[in-house]
């Protein structure tokens, strides 16, 4: 079973965004054969086994996550594995660097047979279930925290050795799917390890679990290996990996990377991050059951989706509203004639809202709005309130990446309400909308941008990927865009709020 998931940010990004299912993409959702998704629990017992560590024994244990006791009530036998566990001690190794002695090594036959065997507790959870007999059908593995750790860069291409870093784990993890596919009455789900608090290889962690999510089985011609992004839902409240109104989604659109969820300051995650990756998973574990039973090698993407995200409607705005402009000077003309993005004239809106759905002080509005005081008869009108360290974006997505190389840059037209307003101007890179990369470029109101309509121009150098996406000097490719947006974000110890007015987006041109 594979999934494609985008990433990202902030901002959806990567995410996302896919205003698109409300729009376009609704038919990509259900490929031709491949039956609607059932996160119902299995109608007989199975037998699961999780190999894991102190996080995982957190996650299981009553009182704490609650994982064991869930999945038993789902119709799941659930076994484990722990520190002593099994010959040589296996147990006591589960780090990324360990997997191929589990699964591909000289002494990997002894430590599977014995796993699969295993139906007893080396954690404290609830299990009514009666053991239905037989071996585990379904094995999650996870290694620790410390494997965010990851050394190297975001980018780097698997390549066997090297410790815990970027390449190795991506080569071992593809070296697995051989073993993997021998055994297609397995299903096999791999749980990402669990963040640090630690910034220094956030973003190494953060791609690396992105590309296990997005990347890693899309040659995979099985259909019984699985992930689930723990990592990304312990990253902030509004991450998420689980399945919802009848789609799975991934959504990557809080916080620095990091761990959102600490114990008392440790990077063990707390039991409220727990109970949240509980909560999403056992859905989550029962589509994949299912769709593994039903042998869709072809299976539903992984979609990125924000529930807050709503097309935009049209409104007339009073021309009071808009700031008049001094003395009424000559409009300059547009940078982008010719060249136009979005005028924002016709009134087809494809404009759409992403927010931080884990915060319900947060809000925005993206409209298009209508008035004598925009450049011609209407314009775009984003108005916000973003509480501290949240988030939201207003954001246009196209279907297939456009080639953008002609081209210098953007050119856009600013008005602001007030001076001092931030906002981060982001251009999008990707090959498909559910795969998408983040740019930006960040933009402060001042007092000329209250009193007239400021032209904005950013060269394509001037976009860059922030550092929570990737290593922070990348730059945009013109030859790959997929969208833009205009996106704000929270700060601490206060919320932000404020409205803009956008108008004429389109290109500099060479």
């Amino acid at each position: 079973m594979k999934g494609n998931a985008p990433y990202h940010p902030w901002h959806i990004g990567i995410m996302g965004i896919l205003f698109m299912l409300a729009v376009h993409w609704v038919p990509l959702l259900w490929p031709t054969g491949v039956h609607a998704d059932d996160a119902a629990p299995p109608d007989k017992t199975v037998k699961l086994v999780f190999i894991h560590h102190s996080c995982g024994e957190n996650w299981l244990a009553d009182g704490n996550g609650n994982l064991g006791k869930t999945l038993d009530q789902n119709n799941y036998f659930v076994s484990d594995t722990n520190y002593g566990w099994g010959p040589h001690s296996i147990g006591d190794s589960t780090d990324i660097t360990d997997w191929p002695r589990w699964f591909t090594g000289s002494e990997s036959k002894a430590y599977l047979n014995a796993l699969y065997r295993e139906s007893g507790q080396y954690s404290s959870f609830t299990r009514r279930k009666k053991d239905p007999g037989g071996e585990n059908r379904i094995v999650m593995f996870k290694s620790c925290f410390p494997n965010s750790n990851l050394h190297g860069r975001p980018n780097d291409l698997p390549q066997s050795g090297g410790g815990l870093s970027v390449s190795n784990a991506k080569a071992i993890y593809n070296d697995l799917l051989t073993y993997f596919k021998s055994r297609p009455e397995k299903l096999f789900i791999a749980i990402t390890a669990p963040p640090v608090q630690d910034r220094t290889f956030s973003a190494n962690a953060r791609a690396f679990n992105r590309w296990l999510v997005n990347d890693w089985l899309k040659g995979y011609s099985g259909d019984n290996v699985a992930v689930f992004d723990f990592y990304n839902v312990l990253t902030g409240p509004g991450n998420h990996h689980r399945f919802r109104s009848g789609r799975i989604e991934h959504v990557a659109a809080d916080g620095p990377n990091t761990l959102y969820y600490p114990s008392d300051g440790d990077d063990h995650p707390s039991h409220k991050g727990n109970r949240k990756a509980t909560d999403e998973i056992v859905p989550l574990i029962n589509v994949y059951y299912h769709r593994w039973m039903a042998g869709q090698g072809s299976v539903q993407p992984v979609v990125m989706t924000p529930a807050a995200a709503q097309v935009t409607a049209e409104v007339e705005t009073p021309s009071s509203e808009i700031p008049p402009v001094a003395s009424s000077p000559q409009k300059p003309a547009s940078a982008s004639t010719g060249n136009l993005i979005d005028d924002f004239e016709q009134a087809a809106n494809e404009w759409v809202v992403f927010a931080d759905e884990g915060n319900a002080n947060t809000r925005l509005s993206c409209q298009r709005e209508v008035s004598k005081d925009f450049r011609g008869q209407a314009g775009l009108g984003i108005s916000y309130t973003v509480a501290p360290e949240s988030w939201a974006t207003c954001s246009l997505v196209f279907p297939a990446p456009q080639d953008w190389r002609g081209k210098q840059g953007l050119s856009l037209f600013l008005r602001a309400e007030r001076p001092d307003q931030e906002l981060h101007i982001v251009a999008y890179q990707g090959d498909t909308v559910d795969n998408l990369s983040h740019f930006e470029f960040k933009v402060l109101t001042t007092i000329k941008t209250v009193a007239e309509w400021q032209r904005v121009d950013i060269p394509w150098k001037d976009f860059l990927q922030p550092a929570w996406e990737g290593d922070g000097s990348a730059g945009f490719d013109p030859g790959r865009a997929m969208g833009l947006a205009f996106a704000f974000n929270g700060v601490e110890g206060g919320e932000t709020a404020g409205k803009i007015w956008v108008d004429d987006i389109g290109f500099l041109s060479k």
